[in-house]
Order: C-alpha cells, then structure tokens, then sequence
C-alpha cells in the first residue's frame, strides 16, 4: 500500500525543486510520502512532522535539510523553523515554507545539507567556476 502524500504541491514546491535539481546530480523521488531530493544521500526532504505532546503536527509546506552543527542551535530557535520527528536527532531542522520565507536563506541551507551528504566530487563540482571543468 502507498503511503499518502506528506506535502502539498503548489508554488513553494516549485521553488523549492528550482532551488535542489539546480544542485550537481540531484534527483528528485517519492519516499514513504515525502518528496526527497538526493545524490546518493538524500539532502533534502519537503514535507515533514513535529512531535506536540502525545501526537504531531505535520508541515506540508515545509523542507527538512541537515543543519550546518554550528548553526543549528540558532535554527532551532528561529520561530521559522521546527524540530521534525525522526531526523531531528541526527541533525535535521525543519523550514516552514508557507510563512513567506527568505528563499536565498532557504537556498543556502539546502546547499548546506547538499555538502554535508553529496560528496567531495560533487561538492567540488558546485565549486568550480560557472562554465568551467571540474
């Protein structure tokens, strides 16, 4: 049986999905409900959960990326942002997306968590100059 869908299309999905495919490699698929934009390793995740007493609230316009250890603690405060179930533990931070978000800070997390699961390869590959061979 299919999991159903853990998130809404609509505008914030589709800048979302300009911002990750325009990363080296990424893809986009389905994964137990969630979209999850991966190389290897998935780095992001739109759609998402948070534990509220004995239940969850869930976030359907929202993207789950791996924090930068340096910064998560400030993102865990920012009242844009939410602890997601499961994947907070190891790192995770959630990013409202429907509260009218700053997109270049919401792209420069996503490269953040790309870097922290992509690879030296592709890492580089992001690196190098416009136009350039890596």
């Amino acid at each position: 049986m299919a999991h159903p869908p853990t998130y809404d299309e609509g505008p914030a999905l589709a800048r979302l999905r300009e911002i990750a495919l325009a990363l080296p490699d990424a893809a986009e698929k389905l994964s137990h409900g969630s979209l999850a934009f991966y190389t290897t390793k998935v780095f992001a995740y739109f759609g998402g959960s948070e534990k509220v007493g004995d239940g969850h609230i869930r976030h359907r316009s929202s993207v789950l990326v791996r924090a930068d250890p340096i910064e998560l603690p400030a993102l865990r405060e920012s009242p844009t942002c939410y602890l997601p179930m499961y994947l907070g533990v190891a790192g995770w931070v959630g990013v409202h997306l429907d509260r009218d978000p700053d997109w270049d800070e919401v792209a420069e997390l996503v490269e953040t968590s790309y870097r922290l699961t992509a690879g030296p390869r592709r890492v580089q590959r992001l690196d190098a100059p416009r136009g350039g061979t890596p």
